[in-house]
């Protein structure tokens, strides 16, 4: 089955999610505007949820680099 999507240009900025801090600070935004009326809740709800899976995905990113960082360090004291 295959739908046609239409890709919408947006004009907004691009919001910086590369750490988990902006991450936690982009929820928090969220919150507020839910908050304070500037968003509906049934989005702000979409928007956090979306951010969650964000934010497990960027941790699951950082344990694997770690954890390679690890191994490495540990075959090197091996030889």
């Amino acid at each position: 089955m295959h739908t046609d999507t239409e890709i919408l240009e947006d004009s907004t900025p691009r919001i910086n999610l590369a750490t988990s801090d902006d991450i936690r600070r982009e929820m928090a935004k969220v919150y507020r505007e839910t908050r304070f009326n500037k968003i509906l809740p049934n989005n702000g709800s979409k928007l956090v949820y979306m951010l969650i899976n964000i934010l497990k995905a960027y941790e699951v990113t950082e344990i694997e680099k770690r954890l390679v960082e690890l191994e490495k360090a540990h075959l090197k004291g091996d030889k």
